[in-house]
């Protein structure tokens, strides 16, 4: 039971995003309600006081009035609120003063996360900023196809990604050809606004020169912060999720991220992914996600645990400043298996680099002693998963 008066977080979306802020924050006693629309393994963590199920969460409107349904049902007012989605990310800085008259909105409003949310967005400052960018361009009709025929290879990809990536079930699509790159518009086409599509440079290599940097970030500093490199990820190219990552430190993607979100006045969790072009040795900024992301619980066990830091902030209590440690590693074992398998199978991965990463691993996406249930439920929840997405 809750006490009377106790402030919690309400986390929105209960994959294993969602499972680790409830983790952080439910080792230290602090109640967490978990709100999701589909089966999670969140639901059975000795860390969640409470999972409630609700029928949609992509409707920005229906998940407003999801979250304060179950609010007012059960008297979180002052809560903070955790979205783990990219559509809640956007509903919550909507409607944030409508939210904020019943919970805690660490979400920025609109005018901040605009410049995160919509890719577009975020290489258009970035290139006023002076931050490298792969080279994009936004054709609105199929015949401005042909001014790109001397790019190619080329990767559509969307400016917003939930919208594409729904439809699809992919992060891009590279094309080789000119006839692939016409399918591949009129594909996107019917399923996003011709505004949305973006055709970007390909930048070479796998996860290995993707990086992110991950931070709490308040009074235009970060208060404290990690970056960490994909050193496995699936698909290996357009990595729509990682399955293995471990920190490593770099000041110059420090610097290009700081910059970024100083001029957009950013406050809360953010993740910055960057990808190093072989070609100039540049790191070209590839996206923003304003919320926990996928790996965040590689900070509690680097020296950041994330969610606590912005809890910690949203009810006033001051936590020290950290920095994440240095070869430290998270896994994600079900995804992880076959794409190392198939990595090492066509010469992409060594073993002998396989089993360092393994020595590295200190934290799993979803396995844990103290918790096994969710293990357990992933597996059961597999093929219903899989069922979904297709």
């Amino acid at each position: 039971m809750v006490a009377t008066g106790q402030i919690g977080a309400l986390v929105v979306g209960g994959e294993h995003p969602g499972l680790g802020v409830a983790r952080s924050l439910g080792r230290r006693g602090i109640p967490v309600y978990v709100l999701d629309d589909q089966q999670s393994v969140s639901s059975v963590s000795r860390y969640v006081t409470r999972f409630v199920k609700t029928k949609d969460l992509r409707d920005e409107r229906r998940t407003v009035d999801a979250v304060l349904e179950v609010g007012k049902r059960f008297g979180l007012r002052n809560w903070v609120l955790f979205p783990t989605r990219d559509e809640t990310v956007a509903a919550f800085s909507r409607y944030r003063d409508e939210l904020s008259k019943f919970f805690r909105v660490p979400t920025p409003d609109w005018s901040t996360t605009k410049w995160a949310w919509d890719k577009a967005n975020t290489y258009e400052l970035a290139a006023l900023l002076n931050i490298p960018c792969p080279q994009t361009f936004n054709p609105r009709h199929e015949d401005e196809l042909a001014a790109l025929y001397s790019k190619l290879p080329l990767a559509i990809k969307p400016a917003v990604k939930e919208n594409f990536f729904y439809a699809t079930g992919a992060k891009a699509w590279r094309v080789e050809t000119v006839d692939e790159l016409h399918q591949a518009y009129r594909k996107a086409a019917q399923q996003i606004d011709s505004k949305e599509i973006l055709v970007q440079q390909i930048i070479p290599g796998d996860g290995r020169h993707q990086l992110s940097y991950c931070a709490f970030f308040r009074d235009l500093r970060p208060h404290s912060s990690l970056v960490a490199r994909r050193a496995r990820q699936h698909p290996r190219e357009f990595g729509r999720a990682a399955t293995y990552v471990e920190t490593v430190d770099l000041p110059v993607v420090e610097e290009l991220s700081e910059r970024f979100l100083k001029a957009i006045n950013y406050y809360g969790l953010v993740e910055i992914e960057f990808k190093q072009d072989p070609r100039d040795g540049e790191y070209k900024l590839l996206d923003v996600n304003a919320r926990a992301w996928g790996f965040h619980s590689l900070g509690s066990v680097a020296g950041v645990d994330f969610p606590y830091l912005l809890f910690a902030d949203q009810i006033g209590e001051e936590v020290a400043p950290c920095r994440g440690q240095a070869g430290i590693g998270w896994l994600r074992l079900l995804t992880d298996v076959p794409t190392a398998l198939s990595d090492l199978i066509q010469g992409h991965l060594s073993w002998g680099d396989y089993l360092t990463s393994l020595r590295n691993t200190r934290i799993e996406s979803v396995f844990c002693r103290q918790d096994p249930l969710p293990s357990l439920a992933e597996l059961a929840l597999l093929p219903y998963l899989i069922v979904k997405k297709l």
